[in-house]
Parts: C-alpha cells; structure tokens; sequence
C-alpha cells in the first residue's frame, strides 16, 4: 500500500519551499525532503539502539553524497558511477554538521547518523543551505532527543540590497554570500565570503538572515506537532558533580599555580599532565572493573576542572593560559622568498602556529575542472591545506581529513576578491599551506602566508589579506571575546571565529558555536576587536614585503597572448593534436587555446616565447600571391620541386622556374631537404594548387613578372617545338 506523504510549505524571500515526509525510507527515524525550484533534497536522520561503550564523546556523523543522476548526468572515471565525495560534498556536509551539533547533550552515547543526497538538481538554486534545513526537519520530526528545530538562508547583497537565497546566477552578481544557521532565539553558525564588505554591513547582513530563518523554523515546529514521532529516552553519561567538586578543589590551585608560570603549549602540557597524573596515582589502589571506571571519572572530572580554572581566569582577571590580555595578538614574524625555486613563497609565524605557503602559477588549461552539479566549471585559483601529525609533536598517520579540506576552502575564499581579473592576468594560481606547527588558527596563519606568497611571486593583487581567530568565554550573561585564541582556548571555549579581509573590509568568515547561540551584539563586539587585530597583523605582513613585485619571479613562466581566427584552431592544433605538440617540443613552451581563438603561450625564456609567436604565425597564414617564403625541399621530380612553404602547405617550383639558364636535371639546382626561397605566384581557384618561383626572388621580381616571364618561356618552348615539327615533316 502506498504510504501517505505530509507536505508542509512556506516562503522565504521569493522563493517557497516544501518539506515533505512519509513516503519515503519509513524505516529511518526521520526522513524528509525539501523542494525549492526543481532542486530537490532528502535527508535521513537514524539513531542506533545501543551505546557505544567506551566512547568518550558524542558519535554523531553527518555525510552528503552528490548524485549526478539530479542534474542529468552520468558521471565521469573509469567506473561512471560515484566514488568517494568530492571536497565540495564535504563541505556541504561539514556545514550541516556545525549549527546541528551544539544542539544534542554532549552526553548522550547512541551512534546518530544523519545522511543527505540530491533527488533533483535545477542548476538553479544551491543545495548547501537546503542539506542544513533538510536535515533539521529529518531530526525534528524523528524519535532522536535533539533541541533543534535550525532554519538557514544564504544572504547576498546586489545593488547595495540585501537578498534571501540567491540563486548561482545572482551570487556571481552579488559582493556578499554569507550562509547563516540558527535557533529562533540565535545564531549557531555563519559561513561568508565576501568583496571587502564593512563590518556593520556584515553585522546587518547576519541580522537580516537570522530574522529570515524564522519562517522555516515555523514550519519545522508545526511538522513534529503534526507528524513528528515521540523522542526516545537515552541514557546519559552520568556526570558526578560531588566528584567534579572534589577534584577541583584538590587540583584547581596547583593549575592556576601552572598557568602563572612563562611556559609554551609542551611545557604547560607537561606541568598539567603531572598534575592529572598526581591525582590518579592517588586513586589506584589496584586494578580491576570498578577502579578502571573510576579512573576515567576522575580524568573527566579533572578536565572539567582545568576547563573551569582556565575560564574563571579569563572571565574574572582577563588572563588567559599564555599571560596575555583578551586583546593581545602573539608574536609575529614573516619573510619572503624562502624557496628559491618555487614561484613564490611566504613563511607566516605567529606563537607557536607557523606555516608556508608556496605559489605555482600555470596556463589555463591547467586550471581546476568541477565535476558536480554546480554550474561553475573550472576553477583558475586554488588553495589546498596539509596539515602533517608533527605539527602538534604527535605521530599519526598522515592522512587528508574534511577539517583540512574545511581550512583550505576558507583560505582560499579569503584571497579570491583581490585576485586580479583573468582579462590581464591569465594564470592559474596553485597554493599550498604546509603547517610546520600548530596551536591555534593555522587556518587564518595560511591566509598570510597566501597573501605573502601571492606577492612575492609577483601577482598583482588588489591589496594584502590577512586572518585572524576569534574566540569566546561565556557564562551566563558574562562574556569575553578573545583575540588570537590558541589551541587550548579553542578547546575549552565556546566560539571559534575567523575573520579575514583587507584594511578596507572582509574577504571571509567563518564561526562555530558550541554553546547554543550568541547574540548580534557579541558577533558585533568580535568583528570590532578582530579588524584591530587584522590591521596590525596586515602591518607585520607590508614591513616584509609591501606591495607584490613589480615583475614576476625567475622561474615563473610567462604568458603572452596571441589572437587567431577561430577558423584557424584547427590547423594550428594539427591531426590529432600533431601540430601543437610539435611546437611546444620544440619551442620549450607551453601553449593553450581558447575557443574564441586567443592563444596563450607559456614561457620561462622570452626567446622560446618568440620562436613560438613565429611559428603559431606560420601555422595559421593564408598563403598569398607575391609574397615569399623560405621553405624546404620535400620532394624532386622530373619537372621540377616540391617546397613547403608553410606547416603543412606545399607549392611546386617548376624547373623553369628554378633558373634563368637552361636547367638539364633538377638535381642539378636543389635536393631534397634543401632550403629554398620562393615567391607564390599562382594560387588555382579550383585545386588551390600553388605555383611557386625560385627566378622571380633572384631577379626581384612581382608575381605578375614572375608568370609573364613562364609565359614568354612557354611560347616560346611552344615555337620550337613547332619549328622542329615542320622541319621533321
């Protein structure tokens, strides 16, 4: 029997939007999907029936999987069907992950899954924001304990107006595209790239699209009244806070007593591991299951103790774990131009976080292809972030994980406004942060070694942009914005911000809540302090290099262009490819063609660029009558030689035409594989068949001279013959 599907519709901005449930995967705990346009989205949220023993944290996994068959598509590879996600279906997933999560207790242990696909794809309307409140509408309606419902919008600003979910065409008009989730009451989570927008304009922005959200949360809150299943009663990890109390008040002085100490992240780890390991000594009298259990109490208890010692600090004396104030930026130093090879390079340290950023710039073709059901193709910059185990001093197996995926996507939002246009500048731009150490926003560290590395290579980029990491400690109404946070403030804090941008306003940002929401007027406080912050880091980076260098680098290779008819790409590509291979072979160069017909040529040495100018020219003339080449002999017969005078194009230079004297052999003037100058002169209407004349560039002559000349010979050739026909008869 068919099942009876719900729908539930409502509007925002000019779109509407329709959730529907109960058709579809009945076996889920909750399943929906949102239709907005053509663009159709199903979510699943599922929650197993047992605890995962042993698990210290909360199991929650949030995947979305593109399937090209929404947009009409059979995908590409060997096997045509889809592998692994792509970095762009990671993001989606890892943004609908960010506002869900502070909403379950940390303390529940049932595995939730939550797993997101296309249906339909109308090239139209983005599928990111849709996956965020797909997903909360599956969760909402399920049996899983979760304090949602989250609505999201993605703003944009066109024409200085605020817009609500733009499409793929208005974005690329639009000089904001900010993605925002959140409760009725606040915002968990903002995800922004930008062209140098103000701060109060962003705060606006984020105003308006929270006010947004509203319509969709109403309609998620009337479907788990109407439809929604009754939430199941999970056991909790059972939090003992008369042991939390005993532990803090045995360790708390003996931390503070650590935190007061100069100390970098390895020793104030030491000092706050001998004190754990004090504690437990003391509660190991053997071991067996029941004191194997309250071990790990007491561990739990003594980080919830350093967690409340360390915000204490921040929030009653503005001292955080390295003795800075809330506003105090770490050292910083920079430098250019560390790898002699490379394109371009640029070392960016700040504390204890330090990275490198190497520049290599390619043709166009080289530039990135899309494969997903985005409208965009291609890609010309690209940013790709590694960050190795010894970074922190631990040993891992290197692996490339979605957070690595997450900060490389950010830094390369960050740098994409101040890029220059294709028009006069058309490389592909590859760069790649190594993180050599990490305690705290390597992601807004490879912004800076971007914007180094950006300049010492000698791309023009409109201004220096440089990042910075926000943090929050907030309890109750009592609250400090931190600027620069480190790893362990990120730990035990409750906001990571990050803000990147020029002196002139934001590129990109980025926030993650653990708590459940802040207020416009803290977001508003953060982005005052971090523009403070990214001013005086932006000055740390012009001391070392202030502007990009006026020529790009050694090794960078140069692109010129050149303009052919488009009727002309075939010829100087060759059969299969022939002709274009050959000339980068033997130029050195490498070379690109654009439909429209601009060619662009790629060289270090500015010789090979020539050479390949010369003979791209050569590929693509027209052969004309009275003009002369220096060709190569290709084949000697009877009556006369075979020259090619341009790639590919062949004329015959009759024996008469070789010679003022009388010729015997043609072998007697050239052979094969000489080189031969000639004059065209006669191309055949018909045949296209060209004759060719060694005589006409010896005497000087026009092409008209050059014919009347083998007339006259002809005639009087004929005149012989005839003379001698008379005589023998």
């Amino acid at each position: 029997m068919q099942q009876k599907a719900f729908s539930f519709s409502g509007t925002i901005g000019d779109h509407e939007f329709t959730f529907e449930t109960g058709k579809l995967a009945g076996q889920a705990g909750g399943a929906v999907t949102l239709r907005v346009g053509d663009s159709v989205l199903f979510a699943s949220a599922t929650m197993s029936n047992n605890v995962i023993e042993g698990t210290d944290f909360f199991p929650l996994s949030v995947e979305y999987e593109e399937k090209m068959y929404a947009g009409g598509r059979i995908p590409g590879g060997f096997f045509r069907r889809e592998g692994r996600p792509g970095d762009d279906a990671v993001l989606v997933a890892r943004l609908a992950d960010r506002p869900l999560r502070p909403l379950f207790d940390k303390n529940m242990r049932n595995e939730v899954q939550i797993i997101m696909f296309p249906i339909s794809s109308d090239g139209k309307n983005p599928l990111d924001v849709m996956a965020i409140n797909a997903a909360s509408a599956a969760l909402i309606i399920s049996d899983i304990p979760w304090a949602g419902p989250v609505g999201a919008v993605r703003v944009g600003r066109i024409d200085g107006k605020f817009i609500i979910d733009p499409t793929f065409e208005q974005t690329e008009v639009s000089d904001l595209d900010l993605r925002l989730a959140g409760t009725k009451d606040a915002i968990l989570m903002v995800e922004c790239g930008s062209n140098e927008v103000k701060e109060d304009d962003m705060v606006a922005a984020i105003s308006f699209g929270h006010a947004s959200i509203q319509s969709i949360i109403a309609v998620q809150e009337k479907m788990a009244s109407e439809v929604g299943k009754s939430k199941r009663e999970v056991p909790l990890k059972v939090v003992d806070t008369a042991l939390i109390a005993q532990v803090y008040e045995k360790v708390s002085t003996k931390i503070n007593d650590a935190l007061d100490q100069p100390h970098t992240k390895a020793e104030l780890d030491t000092a706050i591991n001998a004190i754990e390991e004090e504690l437990l000594d003391g509660n190991t009298d053997e071991k067996n299951e029941e004191n194997d259990k309250l071990l790990t109490e007491v561990k739990d208890a003594f980080h919830d103790a350093y967690q409340k010692v360390v915000r204490t600090r921040i929030l009653t004396k503005g001292i955080r774990p390295d003795g800075r104030d809330p506003k105090q930026i770490r050292p910083i130093w920079c430098e250019v131009d560390t790898s002699p090879r490379a394109h371009g390079s640029g070392l960016f340290t700040r504390g204890e976080t330090q990275v490198m950023t190497l520049a290599t710039l390619g043709t166009p073709k080289e530039a990135q292809e899309i494969d997903d059901l985005s409208p965009t193709e291609s890609k010309r910059y690209i940013h790709h972030y590694n960050f190795p185990p010894f970074s922190t001093g631990e040993v891992q197996r290197p692996r490339r994980s979605r957070r690595e995926i997450g900060h490389g996507a950010l830094a390369e939002r960050a740098l994409i406004p101040v890029l220059p246009d294709k028009s006069v500048f058309p490389y592909t731009m590859r760069l790649v942060s190594e993180v050599f150490s990490s305690n705290g926003s390597t992601s807004m560290a490879s912004v800076c070694g971007s914007t180094l590395a950006l300049m010492d290579t000698g791309v023009p980029i409109k201004a220096p942009v440089a990042g910075i990491a926000m943090g929050l400690i907030k309890e109750n109404d009592q609250y400090t914005v931190l600027t620069d946070i480190q790893g362990l403030e990120d730990h035990l804090g409750d906001m990571d911000f990050k803000v990147a941008g020029t002196s002139e306003g934001i590129t990109a940002l980025q926030m993650d809540i653990k708590i459940k929401g802040i207020t416009p007027e803290i977001m508003s406080e953060a982005l005052t302090q971090a523009r403070e912050a990214r001013l005086f880091i932006l000055g740390k980076i012009t001391e070392v290099i202030a502007q990009p260098r006026p020529e790009l680098k050694e090794y960078v290779p140069r692109i010129t262009t050149v303009k052919i008819p488009v009727d002309k790409i075939g010829a100087l590509i060759g059969p299969g490819g022939k002709n274009i291979r050959s000339l980068q072979e033997t130029t050195k160069t490498q070379i690109d063609i654009a439909e429209d017909g601009t060619v662009f040529i790629a060289a270090v040495d500015k010789q090979d660029e020539m050479n390949a100018r010369l003979q791209i020219e050569k590929l693509i003339e027209t052969p004309t009558i009275g003009h002369i080449y220096t060709g190569k002999v290709t084949k000697v017969v009877d009556f006369g030689a075979f020259v090619e005078i341009l790639p590919g194009t062949e004329g015959l230079v009759h024996i008469s035409q070789l010679s003022l004297e009388h010729v015997k052999s043609v072998q007697d003037v050239v052979v094969e594989g000489d080189e031969l100058s000639v004059m065209i002169t006669e191309i055949d209407a018909r045949s296209g068949k060209i004759r060719l004349s060694h005589v006409a560039v010896l005497e000087g002559w026009s092409a008209e001279e050059a014919r009347e000349h083998d007339n006259h010979k002809s005639d009087k050739n004929n005149s012989h013959s005839s003379n001698r026909g008379r005589r023998n008869g």
